[in-house]
């Protein structure tokens, strides 16, 4: 299991020093309705929301990016460290290698975040494809590893696709989540990685009883472009090409979310989020908060009053959007005024026609 632990530092390195950002997460075509008597003190919009029976001054979500390799231990410290002083939520990366390697300073990197944000709220995060190996007792030492509010599963297929040594079995993966969701002491998660959530994947995840569905739709970071880099330098050139022919592939974020607020009740937007305006529109979309992971990896580099001034610039940026939408609450920016065109509105009209 080496290669799990050194894939996380490849992933960091390439994720600083590559093109491997896409387009297209329909943001764009989003339009919130100005309000030009709002009525309001911009000092009375509340941003604070609650999630997953946790209450955040903010809906807004550090996604889940990395830890299983000592070098990934200072970013964490970093953004756990902004979490708890801002009020928001975080996630961390996979904690397979946590899990699975006897290395204190490896499992540090992960350990970290509740030591400097005990009171934040955060979740754990495992893989779907590793769900046919654990069971739920594995999944709890994942909970206790961080003392977690909540669990993450993520959906990774087309990355496992990529990858050189991917795990492409993603059979019996509902089952196992519904297992979990069922079994597990805190709420369950479930994120994609870029690629988007249907309406009927959504159905199902909501059938499967799991608490929160994060989108994390196409228009961000292409993890399928990430892994075609990492291909590429180990000789894997078919497998490569074939992470440049999907590094474009899946289901926009605006559409993901509209989708997914449809069946479900509490959606996390991300996949391309970028700016308070945009985690505005997603709520008005009908998500319960927004996340971002990206934009916090420069920030977490050099320190934690870095990532704090990121989140207080978001906070204001989406404060903003709720003031000039008359919103109070985001309970009220969820009922916003807000109108879809172009390409977004041709995919989702596209959609109902099927």
């Amino acid at each position: 299991m080496p290669e799990t632990s050194d894939r996380k530092d490849d992933h960091i390195r390439i994720i600083e020093e590559e093109d491997v950002e896409t387009s297209g997460t329909g943001f764009a075509d989003v339009e919130l309705v100005h309000e030009a008597l709002p009525e309001i003190h911009r000092d009375e919009v509340d941003t604070a929301v609650s999630l997953l029976g946790r209450e955040l001054a903010a809906p807004i979500v550090i996604e889940s990016m990395t830890g299983g390799h000592p070098n990934t231990t200072a970013i964490n410290r970093a953004l756990a460290e902004a979490a708890q002083e801002t009020g928001i939520a975080m996630g961390v990366g996979s904690q397979r290698a946590g899990l699975e390697l006897d290395d204190a300073d490896l499992l540090e990197s992960y350990t970290i975040v509740r030591d400097v944000a005990p009171e934040a709220f955060l979740y754990g995060n495992v893989g779907a494809a590793q769900l046919l190996e654990y069971d739920v007792a594995d999944v709890e030492r994942a909970v206790e590893m961080i003392e977690a509010d909540a669990m993450a599963v993520h959906l990774n297929f087309l990355q496992e696709a990529v990858q050189p040594e991917g795990d492409v079995d993603a059979r019996g993966c509902l089952e196992a989540i519904e297992r979990v969701a069922d079994g597990l002491s805190v709420p369950v998660i479930v994120k994609e990685t870029g690629n988007g959530i249907s309406r009927s994947t959504a159905e199902r995840l909501t059938d499967a009883g799991v608490d929160a569905v994060d989108v994390a739709g196409k228009g961000g970071t292409t993890w399928s472009g990430i892994e075609a880099y990492r291909a590429r330098a180990v000789g894997a050139s078919r497998q490569a090409e074939v992470g440049e022919r999907f590094r474009a592939w899946g289901v926009p974020t605006a559409v993901s979310t509209i989708e997914a607020a449809e069946v479900h009740d509490c959606v996390i937007a991300s996949g391309g989020v970028r700016s308070g305006l945009d985690v505005a529109k997603a709520i008005a979309l009908g998500a319960r908060a927004g996340g971002l992971a990206k934009p916090f990896l420069g920030p977490a580099g050099r320190g934690t009053d870095a990532v704090v001034d990121l989140i207080e610039t978001l906070k204001l940026e989406l404060t903003t959007a709720m003031f000039v939408t008359g919103s109070r609450t985001v309970a009220e920016l969820r009922e916003a005024d807000r109108v879809v065109l172009g390409r977004t509105r041709e995919f989702l009209e596209a959609r109902e026609r099927r």
